[in-house]
């Protein structure tokens, strides 16, 4: 098929194993594809494989129906049926069962059996009943044996599969149902038995059956069934004593453990099996798991109590059944410990227990049982000689004592079940089940997965010429030639198994005829003998594994084992023991040696007995017609409605469907009959239609129209070629493709023409609209803009004449105010330099007197200490005076201090006394008590330096002093001095802590001062720019003022200019300056919002007869006299 940009396609996928996308790029032989999930993928064109987009979304009952016979378009249509609960699904003639892990109703009721009743393949959706009936009834018709083969990895549901296709047989040729122990009753019954004993719990199923089983039902003349056997394949032995983790030993030991006590017919008959917790047991404890989910072993236990019933076993023979079984977990208990160098003992009591346990179940002799288990005898020429066993050997040999019981014991049954079934000698027809272990390839694989895949490349040989043999016929039903079709087998791989001499099998027997061999002997003979051998892969740096290519892949085997493995041979006196056993049952499984049989026993291989079995198989599954059935498991975690794509395509690649699809696709991989081809691809050649011609002249014009060869047109189908489907579906898409273009093409022009008209007008319906409006706009601003010439020049003219007025007003404000202004500031500093020259006078007398009073007080001070106190006492009350005094001084600094500073006003300086001094008397407080002095800046400095002096102050003697002092008076004295002396000390403190106060409230004033000088030096800038702009004013005022009235009848206004200082942290406000100014109403509703520290211009109308007469000269005479 040709892969073009847009092409569906499959691709690739490492999780989903194939998915669906869009090429969307094409580069040589390699494209870009991107994928549903949204991937970009990059791959070569020759891994693509073409998706039918015409597939319906449900799938199809047969993939021989898919236009595309490959992987990735069979696994897609089983995972779109497994979606919607369908899970059978033909290939051809081979039936696809895919298990779904839950129960579907109505799915084998007896209404569906009685539907498929003589329906025809095909008829009816795919079913195990429909393959089932189509053999019943070519047995019936053409009297020629049938055959079903059922296969399928572990958990596939090969038992159910094989359950249902054996009832629904007994549905179709069984007898009436008031016939007691039937033959198909007891086929079916046989089923609980096999189960129990043959199948285990393996990781990939709970019910996983561990040999092969091939069951004959046999039918008479009228179609009833009238004998049947079962043959069996390969017991796994080993899992009697081996298992791991999570599996379990076959399920007939966790039954008995679990067997209801109700059940039995005394308390001795419970104690005789002395069986417990399946824990307590070697065999069963190697794994953790013991119990199923949802599985009931009391119950299957008396359910297979019931079959064995059924099937013809007595009691007798079933007591003696559970007997082995007990006496199998309990030789299992028996541990070895060394004695000496070579030999070896029971390891303790509870060994010794075990052992007696066993040889009570066996009935056997208990020091005979110990030496079988622990010793050997060699045949010489001349004696037989007793060998111990060291411990390993001892357990090696009692777990080939269990596994030789439990091999014969499961042999006894199939043969007691044969036997109780009967056979029909004069039956000449027949149906065969196969239930077979589908192909393994596990990380350990061993003896038996290398026996279970050569069986499964004998039944792949078989079902690839059964396949092929099917296209032959068909090719044949439609007389077309297909002798040039060549058929490629496994049977190379087959030689290298089983061919003799020279095959694996032959080699590994002649390995194991030779004592000394081992397992790297084998090993080496297999790399020498198979080193060039296509099939046979020898691992890198591998010593006992081999490889070999098997038709669903490699598989690598792990040969440590083979050899014991393959060895069948009883011990002698494991075979004498067991023989002479007081219990007939046991005794009969163990027949007693001839006397011509050597004493050492004889050497059996199981290869050359099952490759032996296998052909027998192999020539009744030739001589019946065979039908396949395939079982596929989802998942690996056994749950309902999870398809995993790559398990499945693994499954398939194993079962040999992808294999049948390889031979079919060898052919004519797709047919179609002439009238679905016809429908499908005439649209290629339009012109064979018309034509009136037969529909295979038809299809063949149109296969040479394009151009394919190769193809044979039969008497009702074509048959074609792999990939010519997909080349016509590719021309065909490509028709289409280019068909559509056309048609596009056409829908968008005429799409986009009556867009084009639609557009066109509306846009002139718009235009005229748009256009009306421009118009009535343009007219409107004409209109406004005459109005509004008018308007502006009343404005201006109104305007202009307010102007005149304020300015006018404003003049004779400023003049009044600056004249009263210098006045008081002249005023103000004389004052303030007369009372600087008096404080300064007044300090000086008070620092004199101080000094005199200082010393008459230091004279007078040793006088007495009474005086002392009474002086310190007025001290302090002078202190407190003087503190009152400051107190006062600064409450009456603070209201005198005015709010609002003009530009030329002088700070103000209160000169305070220092407290770090004595205070003076009071008297001479309120004497030199200073009062508040004005000093301009220039003297400030001089008058703080003044007032920062100390005062000298003279204390007066208040009483006299006594003289004399007795010597009894002193110690009081000195007790008081103490006390004064800490009182002064605590005054002291007081005293300092008040003078810190005082310093900080004076730093803090003289910080005030420093800010009221700032803003003075503000406003006398201020007060600058307003002189200076009010000269201006001025001169232009005299200007208009001398000129005439008439020459001129509108002056311009006179401005008026305010200063003020809006700021919310200035002191001085409007109210407490020297002098206000006046405002009318009227100017303040036309200046209601000035801005913050700007001039205010008010404009006041000023008539003529202002202007002209005596008052103009009188004022302009005042500003020539102030400027």
């Amino acid at each position: 098929m040709e892969i073009t940009v847009g092409s569906h396609v499959w691709v690739e996928d490492q999780e989903l194993a194939w998915v669906d996308g869009v090429v969307t790029s094409v580069n040589g032989n390699e494209a870009e594809v991107e994928t549903i999930n949204g991937n970009q993928v990059t791959t070569k064109l020759s891994k693509l494989y073409p998706k039918d987009m015409e597939a319906p979304d449900t799938g199809v009952d047969d993939m021989t129906k898919l236009s595309y016979l490959h992987e990735p378009a069979v696994l897609h249509n089983l995972a779109t049926r497994y979606g919607i609960k369908e899970i059978y699904t033909y290939c051809g003639n081979i039936l696809i069962a895919i298990n779904p892990f839950q129960a579907i109703s109505h799915l084998y009721d007896t209404e569906l059996m009685d539907s498929y009743k003589g329906a025809q393949l095909g008829d009816r959706s795919p079913h195990v009943f429909a393959i089932t009936d189509v053999a019943y009834r070519a047995m019936n018709n053409e009297g020629k044996s049938n055959s079903i083969l059922v296969s399928g990895e572990s958990g596939a549901g090969k038992t159910e599969t094989t359950k249902m296709i054996m009832r629904y047989l007994a549905y179709l040729g069984g007898h009436a149902a008031a016939e007691a122990r039937t033959v198909e009753r007891k086929v079916l019954e046989s089923n609980p038995v096999l189960e129990a004993f043959g199948n285990a719990k393996t990781v990939r199923n709970n019910n996983s059956s561990r040999f092969g089983k091939f069951v004959e039902i046999q039918f008479d003349a009228c179609g009833q069934i009238s004998g049947a056997a079962i043959r069996t394949y390969l017991l796994e032995k080993s899992r009697v004593c081996q298992i791991s983790e999570p599996e379990r030993n076959y399920h007939c030991f966790y039954l008995l453990c679990a067997a209801p006590p109700k059940f039995f017919k005394s308390c001795q008959e419970i104690e005789k099996y002395k069986l417990g917790d399946p824990k307590s047991f070697h065999y069963l404890n190697q794994s953790s798991c013991y119990e199923l989910v949802g599985v009931d072993d009391s119950h299957d236990y008396l359910a297979t109590k019931k079959a064995m019933d059924i099937v013809g076993i007595s009691v007798e023979e079933q007591d003696a059944i559970f007997r082995i079984v007990a006496a199998i977990l309990h030789l299992g208990n028996i541990a070895f410990a060394l004695e000496g160098e070579d030999s070896s003992v029971l390891e303790d009591d509870k060994a010794k227990f075990h052992l007696q346990v066993t040889a009570e179940l066996l009935m056997c002799d208990l020091e005979a049982l110990e030496t079988a288990l622990c010793k050997r005898n060699m045949v010489t020429p001349e004696e037989v000689i007793k060998r111990s066993l060291d411990p390993l050997g001892a357990a090696i040999s009692r777990d080939g004592l269990a596994k030789t019981i439990y091999a014969r014991l499961f042999d006894w049954l199939v043969k007691k079940i044969n036997v109780s079934i009967g056979q029909d000698p004069d039956s000449k027809c027949l149906i065969g089940v196969l239930d077979i272990y589908g192909f393994e390839s596990f990380k350990t694989s061993s003896f038996e997965q290398f026996c279970i895949n050569f069986t499964n490349e004998k039944l792949q040989q078989h079902f690839n010429q059964h396949v092929f043999k099917m296209e032959q016929s068909v090719y044949q039903e439609e007389e077309i030639d297909w002798s040039y079709i060549d058929f490629v087998d496994n049977q190379d791989v087959l030689d290298l198994i089983e061919k003799k001499p020279g095959g694996i099998i032959s080699l590994l027997d002649e390995t194991c005829m030779f004592p000394k061999s081992t397992h790297e002997t084998f090993a080496q003979k297999l790399y020498q003998t198979f080193k060039d051998h296509k099939r046979f892969v020898k691992p890198k740096l591998a010593r006992t594994e081999f490889t070999i290519v098997h038709y669903a892949g490699e598989v690598q085997y792990q040969c440590d084992q083979f050899l014991d493995k393959n060895k069948d041979y009883i011990v002698p006196e494991h075979q004498e023991l067991l023989s002479t056993s007081k219990c007939s049952f046991i005794a009969s499984l163990f027949p007693s040696l001839n006397a011509e049989t050597p004493k050492s026993g004889k050497f059996s291989s199981i290869g050359s007995r099952f490759k032996l079995q296998l052909q027998q198989l192999m020539d009744i599954l030739n001589s019946t017609e065979p039908h396949y059935i395939r079982c596929i498991k989802p998942n690996s975690d056994l749950r309902p409605e999870i398809f995993e794509n790559v398990s499945v395509l693994q499954q398939l690649r194993s079962g040999g469907v992808l294999e049948a699809i390889r031979v079919k696709c060898e052919g004519y991989p797709t047919n179609r009959i002439f009238s679905e081809f016809l429908e499908r691809f005439s649209i290629l050649v339009p012109e064979v239609l018309k034509e009136n011609v037969e529909e295979n002249v038809a299809c063949k014009s149109i296969m040479e129209k394009v151009g394919l060869s190769n193809y044979q047109i039969g008497k009702t189908k074509i048959f074609l070629r792999a990939g010519q489907m997909a080349e016509l579906d590719g021309r065909k898409a490509k028709l289409l493709g280019e068909s559509a273009k056309v048609i596009q093409k056409q829908v968008r022009s005429r799409i986009a023409r009556k867009c084009y008209v639609r557009i066109q007008t509306a846009s002139i319906c718009i235009q005229t609209v748009l256009r009306g409006q421009l118009a009535c706009e343009s007219l409107k601003f004409r209109k406004r803009t005459a109005a509004a010439v008018k308007i502006q020049k009343s404005a201006r003219r109104k305007s202009a004449s307010r102007k005149y007025t304020n300015i006018k007003s404003s003049a004779i404000v400023v003049q009044t105010g600056i004249r009263a202004m210098v006045a008081r500031n002249e005023f103000r500093s004389k004052m303030q330099n007369h009372s600087a020259t008096i404080q300064a006078a007044t300090e000086e007398e008070e620092k004199d007197s101080g000094k005199e009073e200082e010393d008459i007080g230091k004279e007078e001070k040793d006088n007495g200490k009474e005086e002392k106190d009474v002086g310190k006492e007025e001290k302090d009350v002078g202190k407190e005076e003087k503190d009152v005094g400051k107190e006062e001084k600064d409450s009456g600094k603070e209201v005198e201090e005015p709010e609002d500073k003009e530009p030329e006003k002088q700070p103000t300086v209160e000169v305070q006394e220092k407290e770090e001094l004595p205070d003076p008397p009071v008297a001479v407080l309120e004497q030199n008590k200073p009062d508040k002095t004005y000093v301009s800046p220039d003297k400030e400095q001089e008058v703080t330096e003044e007032s920062n002096e100390p005062y000298h102050i003279v204390e007066e003697i208040s009483s006299p002093i006594q003289d004399v002092l007795t010597a009894e008076e002193l110690p009081s004295e000195v007790e008081q001095l103490k006390v004064l002396l800490i009182g002064e000390k605590k005054r002291a403190d007081e005293y300092q802590k008040k003078h810190a106060e005082a310093q900080e409230l004076s730093e803090q004033r003289r910080k005030k001062l420093e800010e009221t000088e700032k803003k003075v030096h503000q406003l006398q800038e201020s007060l600058n720019r307003l002189l200076f702009s009010m000269s201006e004013q001025f001169s232009q005022l005299k200007t208009i003022l001398q000129t005439p009235s008439s020459s001129k009848p509108a002056s311009p206004p006179i401005a008026r200019v305010d200063y003020f200082d809006n700021s919310d942290n200035s002191d001085a406000s409007s109210t407490g300056s020297d002098f206000a100014f006046p405002a009318s109403g009227r100017d303040s509703a036309n200046n209601s919002c000035p801005r913050p520290k700007a001039p205010q211009v008010h404009v006041k109308d000023a008539t003529a007869t202002e202007i002209t007469g005596t008052a103009d000269s009188d004022k302009e005479g005042a500003f020539d006299d102030y400027f």
